[in-house]
């Protein structure tokens, strides 16, 4: 700003010398003032330049989308060397970078076998709850503002998003987290209990004791034809074994089999 007022201070006493005939005389070098300003133009940029070289910025890699159908399955491997195996009806987003490790789980649900990186903690989004490891193998189940997590080995924390309201909990081998609202109920028992929760990475559904409605929840997870219980009675037997579970028709067989029951289809 100094070098153009300097300048037009020029420009008017070349036209004021114009008239008289008379030469302004101008220095051949501007005063110090010009180049006080220039040197500090040129500090400013340069500092700027380097503050922008230094000052870590935001990763803006798009996350990459995954999603299953009904009744499909499916694994995919991180570049981190983590493996996420996908369940049926499932649509997930991942973003590995060298800062960074997030995943987020839109719907559905997922088993993460992850690899250990102390510098880059693994996070996983669920709706109103964030999970956070460091290397571990574990399970999370999103259905809307409900979220259960499932430890096979290892500990995460689990945590409200943006991390206010209410304290984080640490789950650790053989729990069970179940999260809706603000409330957190964590139960604890042999590790079998969480395989059996998740043989459906073997294509299974293994029940001990659930109520034949909640089975048949389970099973309309994975079929197009659903199974609907109309007798209260009948929705309250106690169900136990491993079955396919693609193959809605067979268990309906089963119950036949095994209990006398009438089974319609419409």
């Amino acid at each position: 700003e100094e070098g153009w007022r300097m300048a037009d201070r020029i420009g008017a006493l070349s036209g004021a010398g114009r008239g008289s005939g008379a030469v302004p005389r101008t220095p051949l070098w501007p005063d110090r003032r010009i180049w006080g300003a220039l040197a500090a133009s040129v500090l400013v940029m340069v500092a700027g330049a380097l503050l922008w070289i230094a000052v870590p910025r935001p990763d803006r890699t798009p996350p990459v989308e995954v999603a299953t159908a009904i009744g499909e399955q499916r694994a995919i491997p991180l570049a981190d060397g983590s493996k996420v195996e996908l369940n049926t009806r499932t649509r997930l987003r991942s973003r590995v970078t060298s800062t960074a490790r997030e995943v987020w789980l839109d719907r559905g649900e997922a088993y993460f076998d992850i690899a250990h990186d102390a510098a880059r903690p693994f996070v996983v989004h669920a709706g109103p709850r964030t999970v956070t490891v460091l290397g571990t193998r574990f399970s999370v189940e999103r259905e809307g503002a409900r979220v259960r997590v499932q430890v096979v080995e290892g500990r995460v924390r689990i945590e409200n998003s943006g991390g206010t309201g209410g304290a984080s909990t640490i789950v650790t081998r053989g729990d069970i987290a179940l999260a809706r609202g603000a409330s957190m109920l964590v139960t604890s028992g042999p590790v079998e209990r969480v395989e059996n929760a998740l043989s459906w990475r073997e294509g299974r559904l293994t029940f001990d004791g659930q109520s034949l409605g909640q089975v048949a929840e389970q099973f309309n997870r994975y079929n197009h034809v659903r199974i609907v219980v109309t007798d209260p009675d009948v929705a309250a037997i106690r169900i136990g074994g491993s079955f396919q579970a693609t193959n809605a028709e067979a268990f309906t067989r089963l119950l036949q089999d095994a209990y006398g029951l009438r089974v319609v289809r419409a």
